[in-house]
Order: structure tokens, then C-alpha cells, then sequence
């Protein structure tokens, strides 16, 4: 059969759109094996969010949007903090700069815009490559974060002499019950997976994590390198598993779902007639 997967056992460690992967998984004749490697949890960030509102609305602020949740999350608790109507002042007389799609979205729905949105595959040097054309210096600077609470933008902008006012809604966690995760490292290790697919770097993270509490790190990674199709819906994925000694087989030219599993497709059909461990890369170079 043409454009399946055959049969192939895919792990997938995706929590906010399992669903949605897992049906594409299925409709490319895979069996999708979903094991949610996080879960979302709300932090405490009351007294950051409000410095960041009275920031976003001096003359000549620049915000900067890493996510959709995250710009959500804050305007709610502007909303519980009586300041809504100051946020959405701000977003639309500051110069907003967006990482991805998702954020714009937000703000689209809110009936504004943004000035500068990062080109794919919106990772963290894209976004920091889109900052160049913004003036930030003596500048007061909002950073909404995704859950990574990764730094790299914010000390990137006060290096330009930029006051960062930063702002982390939400986290990333280990699920609650990491026995799943324990059964799919076991799974992986004694070869009940064919591929596995990472769509944030917190997954592959997680993932390893598990496997060191139960004392089978190394041979998670053996087995991730020589038997597994290692899928990395991005470059920032791919160098998460490649410093975790796993380096990815596959990063689709586009971060997204759908080329990601049709990727996959591929991999796995060339794979076929290769000796087991062969690496097959589709679409964007891993290095």
C-alpha cells in the first residue's frame, strides 16, 4: 500500500492534541500508541502579570508573544485583576511582535494585530532573527513565555538594553501517573515500538526522565537509535533528542502534524529495505 505506515507501531507523546495525531497516525494505517509525556499546569504569576500590564502600556513598549495559551492565560488575569480593558490598550498601541501562528490568532479574535510575526518553523532563533528590526533599547519589553519558561529571548533583549518585564502563565510537568510512560519505555526497550514521534522537547525531556528513574536511560537510547524512527516535528525537537543522544531520523520540512506523520510515511517505506538502525532523514537537515 502506497503513503501507509503498514501496521507500524507509533508512540506518541503528545498531550494537547493527541487526538488529532493519533487519527492521523490511524488514517496513514498506523496504530497509534498515546502516552501523554506532560500535562499542563497554571503557575502563579499574578504579581509578574500585573508588571508586565503597567510595562505593556508605557510609550514605546514592545510585547513579545511566544504562544497563544500564554497571551490567553494573561489576559485572563488581567480580566480577574479589573485591568482587561488596559491589556488590550496596550496590545493595540504597543509593537507586538508574535513567535507563531497561535498567538496571532489570539489576537485576531480580540480584533487586533501584530506587527512582526516570526517566519517558520517559529522556533526561538527565528523569533530572536525577527527582533533585530525592533527597536528594544531603553525600551520597556514584555515576554509572554510558553511553558518551556526557556530564558534565551529574555536575556537575548537585555543584552540589547532592553527592561524585560517577563511573564510564565503555565508549566510543563510529568503527568500525575508515570506508570504508562514506565510500560512505553519498557515497550520500547524490548521492541514493541516501530517509530515514536516528539512534537515538543519536553516530551523527549520527560520521556528520558522516566526511563533514569527506572534505570533504563541507556537503554531507552540504544534501542531509540538502533530499532525506533525517531520523528521530530521541528529543529527545536530534533536538538532536544539530539542532546539527549537520540538524534531524530525524521524533521519534516514543515512543523506541523500533518508532514510530520507523512514524513514518517516515508521513513518508514525506506526504511524497509534498509538494515535496522539505517538513519533516513526527510525533509529538514537535523544539524
Amino acid at each position: 500500500m502506497s503513503e501507509s505506515l503498514q501496521g507500524a507501531r507509533v508512540a506518541l507523546l503528545e498531550a494537547r492534541r493527541e487526538n488529532e495525531l493519533a487519527q492521523l497516525v490511524f488514517r496513514h494505517g498506523g496504530v497509534p500508541i498515546c502516552v501523554p509525556a506532560l500535562r499542563e499546569i497554571d503557575l502563579d504569576c499574578t504579581a509578574e502579570a500585573a508588571r508586565a500590564i503597567d510595562a505593556a502600556g508605557r510609550p514605546g513598549a514592545v510585547i513579545v508573544l511566544a504562544t497563544g495559551v500564554g497571551l490567553d492565560r494573561w489576559l485572563s488575569i488581567a480580566a480577574a485583576l479589573g485591568r482587561a480593558p488596559e491589556v488590550h490598550d496596550a496590545l493595540a498601541r504597543a509593537t507586538v511582535v508574535c513567535r507563531g501562528p497561535k498567538p496571532v490568532m489570539v489576537l485576531k479574535r480580540e480584533k487586533l494585530t501584530a506587527h512582526f510575526r516570526a517566519p517558520p518553523p517559529h522556533t526561538t532563533s527565528e523569533l530572536l532573527a525577527c527582533l533585530e528590526a525592533v527597536v528594544v533599547e531603553y525600551q520597556d519589553v514584555v515576554f509572554i513565555h510558553d511553558g518551556s519558561g526557556s530564558r534565551a529571548v529574555c536575556d537575548a533583549l537585555e543584552q540589547r538594553g532592553a527592561r524585560v518585564f517577563d511573564v510564565q502563565p503555565y508549566g510543563w510537568a510529568l503527568p500525575e501517573d508515570t506508570e504508562p510512560l514506565r510500560a512505553l519505555v519498557r515497550s520500547i526497550v524490548s521492541g514493541g515500538v516501530d517509530a515514536i514521534a516528539v512534537t515538543t522537547q519536553v516530551q523527549a525531556k520527560h520521556l528520558f526522565d522516566v526511563a533514569d528513574s527506572m534505570g533504563a536511560r541507556g537503554a531507552l537510547a540504544d534501542a531509540l537509535r538502533a530499532h525506533v524512527v525517531v520523528a521530530a516535528v521541528g529543529p527545536t525537537s530534533a536538538r532536544a533528542l539530539e542532546q539527549l543522544g537520540t538524534p531524530a531520523h525524521v524533521v519534516p520540512e514543515h512543523s506541523k502534524m500533518g508532514p510530520l506523520v507523512l514524513a514518517l510515511v516515508r521513513a518508514m517505506q525506506d526504511r524497509s529495505g534498509r538494515a535496522p538502525g539505517s538513519a533516513v532523514t526527510v525533509g529538514r537537515s537535523t544539524s
